[in-house]
């Protein structure tokens, strides 16, 4: 039970610290927009800014996703 309770802490642990980088990257890309677009707080940068976050964070799902499957299979073989 122990060894669980340690593995459930490193995930929520982890999880927090990736979202307060996720939160500082936000304010970054922010900023950026902010001196792209005169006024930041139109809808129409609103939705490009939310759409370029959302295919960002689909592509990067993908890799990291294809990544640990490689990983996987590497161990696999690797136990072979």
């Amino acid at each position: 039970m122990k060894v669980e309770v340690i593995e459930k802490l490193t995930v929520l642990i982890t999880s927090a610290f990736g979202l307060v980088a996720a939160l500082a990257w936000n304010d970054t890309v922010k900023a950026i927009f902010t001196k792209l677009f005169e006024a930041p707080n139109t809808i129409p940068a609103m939705l490009i800014y939310s759409m370029l976050i959302t295919i960002v964070a689909v592509v990067i799902t993908i890799v990291m996703g294809r990544a640990a499957n490689k990983a996987k299979r590497h161990l696999r073989k690797k136990k072979k």
